[in-house]
């Protein structure tokens, strides 16, 4: 799997492994099992993407081992990939400074630092990596993720924002291409479809807005909470607007292939 833990790995041979992204993910955490945890839920929604965690000291403990990150970093960058790692605390960020810091250069040279919450901005950027994203795309994705929720006060729960399934249609630019989908798989546009539509939307030169959400967003396509029934306003622009639309439209009215 993707998301084998570190220890697992060690050891074994990599030239009959699956054909990565070319940008990989290192979670450092304070936590074995919170680092392999975050990997778990990105490799869901990015299986084509290697994402390494690397939690916990060796004996088991709560910290982070420079040892354990250095190795996480060294598997990730391999083969030419480029790497973001993702941390949990300000210790974390220290480790993986001191790892990158003594990395020749040009495995630190490919490598990206990213300032963003640890769960969101993994899954963020593995989805930019499935879809085919450069280093700087999956950074700027994992950064995106700490603003997705912004805005939202307490005790809103689980309120739709303005633009959000069921609310107001969002405004179509002239020359757009528009078109209404209705969910109609039982859990609606939770994670793991939201993902699909978002992997799927990279593949082509298109801007594509879901009730004024981005399409190639799985975090804001998740925020919408839209449910079974609701309908989803479509609209993008670009040269190929009308293949995006087409292959969303489809996904949707094929519940994703869920019950």
């Amino acid at each position: 799997m993707t998301t084998t833990s570190l220890d697992e790995r060690e050891g074994e041979g990599r030239s009959m492994g699956p054909r990565w992204a070319q940008v990989a993910l290192v979670l450092v955490s304070h936590s074995r099992a919170l680092a392999e945890g975050a990997a778990e839920v990105a490799g869901q929604m990015a299986p084509g993407v290697l994402i390494v965690p690397a939690g916990g000291l060796d004996d088991g403990g709560v910290g982070t081992s420079y040892a354990r990150v250095e190795r996480a970093v060294a598997e990730a960058s391999a083969d030419g990939r480029s790497v973001v790692v993702l941390t949990d605390l300000g210790s974390a960020v220290m480790t993986t400074e001191s790892v990158l810091d003594l990395a020749d250069a040009d495995v630190a040279g490919r490598v990206r630092l990213a300032d963003a919450p640890f769960v969101e901005g993994a899954v963020a950027a593995g989805v930019t990596a499935h879809g085919g994203g450069d280093l700087d795309a999956v950074l700027a994705s994992a950064h995106d993720a700490g603003g997705t929720f912004a805005g939202w006060a307490p005790g809103q729960g689980d309120a739709r924002p303005e633009g959000a399934a069921g609310g107001v249609p969002p405004a179509v630019p002239d020359g757009a291409v528009r078109a209404t989908a209705v969910l109609r798989n039982r859990l609606g546009l939770h994670a793991r479809p939201a993902a699909v539509l978002a992997r799927a939307l990279a593949a082509y030169d298109a801007r594509v807005r879901v009730n004024g959400a981005n399409g190639a967003s799985v975090l804001e396509l998740m925020k919408l909470g839209a449910q079974q029934g609701d309908s989803l306003e479509v609209v993008a622009e670009g040269p190929q607007a009308a293949e995006a639309v087409h292959r969303l439209v489809t996904a949707v009215e094929d519940g994703f292939g869920e019950e």
